[in-house]
């Protein structure tokens, strides 16, 4: 299954990279410009052919694709009579509907497969909690009970009353959705009865416990005598409900990936000192490892397995559609930031009633792109070297 796992991974990739160039070509198209390449994968070219004025095929080394639009940059050599479908003649608007066509595709299928996922296997983001008792304890201390009470120590107020295996649903009446709320629950009502609402063998039980107080440090806590586990909760919804849910998914994601740009530093340095995140960076061997591990979790339903996958999958189009539109060359986003920039410039100009400025000088940004680049091999580098010598273990 873990092959299975990784090979999804590789379709799903190449498929959006597929899909992210396809979006420039088709616009490309659109607006007339001349595309004469569309390849998936780079190297030696193991298969292609020609349908009009563009070659299509596939490459033996399947990481990534392009397509290539005549005349990206004024430095680029054109044939004679292509000089008016040059992508850097167009009008601004349409070179960044092409530029933009990569990330856009992205988002939609960010959308489509949280989409799914919510209504087929559940919302992965969510924070909910299912908080169930592990075990029942024969006193209330504060250390381990395990070779017995101490003398005096009260006896657990759960005994007789909750059972290993009950899930519990509701406090006061109030749901019960995180293992906090209980610990607060119970050292609020020390000394006083506390209702909570148990699921045992498929049947709602309401149990009322008084919890007991027990010295911790410096301050007084509320103990019932029970060991907590507590697991995710996937809650799924309807197909209309899902459509919001799938929006509110997607702010979660920028909050992710904003997160995760903002923590590169410090997660590279625990990268290559070995300490890994679950929710640190991952290179591309990573997230395979990951998917891999997803699939062969055999004590997990498939449903959530293929739900997990899937979310994975959307999260990382996601990212590599807000990382594509980062205002830096040679993503998209650095080629629409120029844009930008020759825009309000010209506007400035003309208001000062100056002639126009003409278009940026790609020479002099190439140092910063050539610095770029060379940040961005060094970055996945590491990355590919972490995720070899110290593999994600998601089961820890």
């Amino acid at each position: 299954m873990t092959a299975v796992g990784v090979l999804a991974f590789v379709f799903v990739l190449l498929t959006s990279v597929m899909l992210h160039e396809a979006g420039h070509f088709v616009t490309a198209k659109h607006y007339g410009m001349k595309a004469t390449r569309f390849f998936v994968g780079f190297g030696p070219t193991l298969l292609s052919f020609r349908r009009g004025e563009t070659e299509y095929g596939i490459k033996a080394i399947p990481a990534g694709g392009f397509v290539k639009i005549v005349g990206m940059t004024p430095l680029e050599a054109v044939e004679p009579g292509d000089e008016d479908r040059v992508f850097y003649k167009q009008p601004a608007r349409q070179r960044v509907v092409v530029l933009a066509a990569g990330s856009f595709v992205h988002f939609v299928l960010a959308i489509l497969l949280t989409y799914l996922v919510l209504v087929f296997a559940g919302d992965f983001t969510s924070t909910q909690q299912q908080v169930s008792v592990g075990g029942v304890t024969p006193c209330v201390t504060v250390g381990d009970t395990q070779r017995g009470c101490p003398p005096g120590a009260p006896a657990a107020p759960a005994q007789g009353k909750l059972l290993a295996g009950d899930r519990i649903v509701a406090v006061d009446g109030h749901p019960l959705t995180d293992p906090t709320q209980l610990t607060g629950a119970v050292t609020s009502h020390v000394g006083r009865p506390l209702g909570l609402t148990v699921i045992r063998h498929g049947a709602r039980v309401a149990v009322s416990v008084t919890p007991v107080a027990v010295r911790q440090g410096n301050g007084t806590i509320g103990r019932i005598g029970i060991a907590v586990s507590a697991t995710g909760v996937y809650p799924t919804y309807g197909p209309l409900a899902a459509v919001p849910r799938t929006f509110g998914s997607l702010g979660f994601y920028l909050s992710a990936t904003g997160k995760a740009l903002a923590s590169l530093p410090s997660t590279l340095r625990e990268d290559l000192a070995g300490k890994r995140s679950p929710n640190g960076a991952l290179s591309v061997l990573g997230v395979a490892n990951v998917s891999g591990q997803i699939a062969s979790a055999s004590r997990v339903p498939l449903h959530l397995r293929v739900g997990q996958f899937l979310s994975i999958m959307a999260q990382l189009n996601f990212f590599i559609g807000i990382f594509n539109l980062l205002p830096l060359l040679p993503l998209d986003g650095g080629h629409i930031a120029i844009l930008a920039f020759e825009g309000l410039r010209r506007r400035l100009y003309r208001l000062l009633r100056r002639g126009d400025p003409g278009r940026v000088d790609i020479n002099k940004v190439l140092p910063l792109t050539y610095a770029f680049v060379v940040l961005f091999v060094g970055v996945a580098a590491v990355l590919l070297y972490a995720d070899i010598a110290h593999p994600l273990n998601l089961s820890g």
